[in-house]
């Protein structure tokens, strides 16, 4: 990892897209401290202290965040109003053929695709903005906006308007390092808050859950289930093929040997990050709600226990299996082999192939989801008993999101620094 980074600061093009990916996550991180005009700071903490004191709801919302909730920055939407947008275009892609056909259809399908996730974006943002002035201006926040010293209709205008401003400019930031980075930009941004909240969950559990050994103890406890979800993460099960042997001229030309390889986690941490803006839905419905006494019981129940506990399984095991089912079609992988030449050797080329390649595909998820729904929710359960304010900061949830964008990461730089090198070879 060491050596391809450093590798890549020595190629100029690499290392301005480093550059690009650092700038835009230190301003990410700027926006989440800047605070939205009209209101004192230490009022800001004091109404999310108060309120946050009988909600877990908000601090899911907080957590998803950054923390820029808390401090009820212009970046308190956070992500979720993207993530959200494109769960639901990925399903109405399973359900709508037209839009089917519209990401199978390459670069220009998925620029249309691209397209109507801004539209969506805009909207959720939009309500979410709304959800929030009412959520500020209620009793449990009681936040008062008349310092801006205009009337309380201009007042509710700038507040959604910055709201919605700064959840458009997150969407932004994103698509920027994507485009002009290294790695994903979402993925990186829900990483770079994951990684800002992580000195305070350490200091916070020094100072009220159970002191220096306990938390040494879990950051070892940590560091010990990194190496195995890295191992989880690379592991594959490889499908062997065979090309038939053609002429080409006067040339015979294939019958060579290769693999199918299918991870055992092919999804990646997309299952993890759609579960759990899922179940931040109902949280961010119900603190929008805070007089109403059957929602708050609702968004608590979703936000922790085994309610939640539950749904996390189930929803990053399904997730696991549609996101793989998307990544790798069997029909069409099958199709491509066949058209290439390419057969499994003692499987009938077409549907009996794309057969088997679902059926491995079935059984190779089933152990990556469900490693993925025991990490992710093992550590909450152990909150339960330990009271670990860094296992409740910094959990399974964390780690494997962690772990799994930094891989891509160096992936996709590894992947840059070999089309460089190439490139330099046929010029």
């Amino acid at each position: 990892m060491l050596k391809a980074i450093s590798n890549a600061l020595h190629i100029p093009e690499l290392r301005k897209k480093i550059l690009i990916t650092i700038g835009i996550l230190a301003l990410y991180r700027f926006g989440a401290y800047l605070p939205i005009p009209g209101i004192p700071f230490a009022a800001m903490l004091e109404a999310y202290q108060n309120a946050s004191s009988s909600s877990s709801a908000l601090a899911v919302l907080n957590l998803f965040s950054g923390g820029a909730l808390s401090r009820m920055s212009v970046f308190s939407l956070g992500i979720m109003p993207y993530i959200t947008s494109q769960i639901i275009l990925q399903m109405l892609q399973a359900v709508i053929p037209s839009l089917g056909e519209l990401g199978r259809e390459g670069e220009a399908g998925q620029r249309k695709i691209t397209q109507y996730t801004r539209y969506l974006t805009v909207a959720l943002a939009l309500i979410s903005a709304i959800g929030y002035l009412f959520l500020f201006k209620s009793d449990a926040y009681g936040l008062d906006f008349s310092a801006m010293g205009v009337p309380e209709a201009l007042e509710n205008v700038i507040v959604i308007s910055v709201l919605l401003t700064g959840a458009l400019i997150i969407m932004w930031l994103g698509e920027v390092i994507t485009q002009y980075g290294i790695g994903n930009g979402m993925s990186l941004i829900i990483f770079a808050n994951i990684m800002a909240a992580l000195p305070t969950a350490i200091i916070s559990s020094v100072l009220t859950s159970g002191g220096v050994w306990m938390t040494v103890l879990t950051l070892l406890v940590i560091a010990a289930v990194v190496p195995v979800i890295v191992y989880i993460e690379r592991g594959q099960r490889r499908i062997p093929v065979q090309y038939a042997k053609r002429v080409v001229g006067r040339r015979m030309m294939g019958g060579q040997s290769t693999y199918l390889p299918i991870k055992v986690n092919t999804a990646g941490v997309v299952p993890i990050i759609f579960a759990s803006a899922l179940l931040y839905l109902p949280a961010q419905i119900a603190v929008f709600f805070p007089n109403v006494g059957w929602m708050q019981a609702f968004g608590n129940a979703v936000s922790s226990g085994w309610i939640n506990w539950l749904l996390s399984i189930l929803l990053i095991v399904f997730f696991a299996y549609f996101y793989t089912s998307m990544v790798m079609n069997p029909e069409e992988t099958a199709d491509q082999l066949r058209k290439s030449g390419g057969f499994i050797p003692g499987v009938r080329p077409g549907k009996a192939t794309a057969a088997y390649i679902k059926a491995t595909l079935d059984h190779v998820t089933l152990p990556g989801a469900v490693f993925m729904a025991v990490i992710a929710v093992v550590p909450s359960i152990i909150f339960v008993f330990t009271s670990n304010s860094l296992i409740e900061s910094f959990g399974g949830t964390s780690i494997l999101i962690m772990v799994d964008v930094a891989m891509d990461t160096i992936a996709s730089l590894e992947g840059q620094l070999k089309m460089h090198n190439y490139e330099g070879f046929f010029k």
